[in-house]
């Protein structure tokens, strides 16, 4: 990115890195200020190649499919990559067009597509398939080498995850709570909710900690009114026996005498 920032004058670049920084930091936490971001960085720099990938993704980020897949065909044809393909054919499923998910997965850029990005590919059918209720066309998309292998890569959990959700669409929850636990196992950074989807079937309600505290916290003041409240009581109780003392036969007798 830096390299095709080169290509603006200094403090045009300076402007235009300023903005995709922030673009790359909020996309996550805040996708509507992040895609606000790429916005500016789209308006100073739009035959950039990296500004309008980065613009795609912040538009994929708030569903604006449209605007993202603009942005992506126009990085695609000045990079020529087709990286981005999986990402495209995502879009096409946002905007309602799952049919033509399924054609990007069998043209031939996917055989140009790293392993990753083939896994990527696989994702985006199943999910096109599972858009088209053909639950069992999107279990089978998912049976692949990389589904079964043992080994963990970064697309491991989320190819596990998707498997078990088809598994789980489709009535076979035995196997799909087999296929979340080993979701699980291979999410080491939390990409997935397996943990949630493993518990859901198991019947498990989780509470949350600090509401838990807080209850208890609101225990102990109603614990706390309640004895104030006694001991109020007994305060008033040894008034009265003190106001009682000064009428009771005692006293009658001192007056006696």
């Amino acid at each position: 990115m830096r390299q095709e920032l080169q290509s603006l004058p200094k403090g045009l670049a300076e402007d235009v890195a300023r903005n995709l920084v922030m673009v790359a930091k909020l996309i996550d936490e805040d996708p509507e200020q992040a895609y606000g971001y790429s916005r500016v960085a789209l308006r100073l720099a739009s035959r950039v190649a990296a500004v309008r990938e980065a613009a795609g993704f912040a538009a994929y980020a708030t569903q604006k499919y449209s605007e993202a897949l603009a942005d992506f065909r126009a990085a695609r044809r000045m990079t020529g990559s087709v990286e981005l393909w999986p990402v495209m054919a995502d879009c096409e499923r946002g905007l309602g067009r799952p049919e033509r998910a399924l054609a990007m997965a069998g043209e031939a850029e996917v055989q140009k597509l790293d392993k990753a990005g083939q896994v990527e590919m696989r994702l985006v059918a199943a999910g096109a398939r599972r858009d088209m209720e053909q639950l069992d066309a999107a279990i089978v998309t998912l049976q692949s080498p990389e589904l079964a292998s043992n080994s963990v890569q970064p697309w491991t959990a989320r190819l596990r995850y998707a498997y078990a959700d088809a598994l789980l669409a489709a009535g076979r929850e035995g196997e799909a709570r087999e296929w979340f636990a080993k979701a699980l196992e291979a999410d080491k950074d939390g990409s997935t909710d397996a943990s949630d989807r493993l518990a859901e079937l198991d019947g498990v309600d989780f509470v949350d900690a600090m509401d838990l505290g807080f209850e208890e916290q609101g225990n102990d003041v109603a614990a706390a009114d309640a004895g104030g409240d006694r001991d109020a009581d007994v305060d008033a109780t040894d008034d009265d026996h003190a106001d009682g003392d000064s009428t009771g036969p005692d006293a009658d007798s001192r007056d006696a005498s």
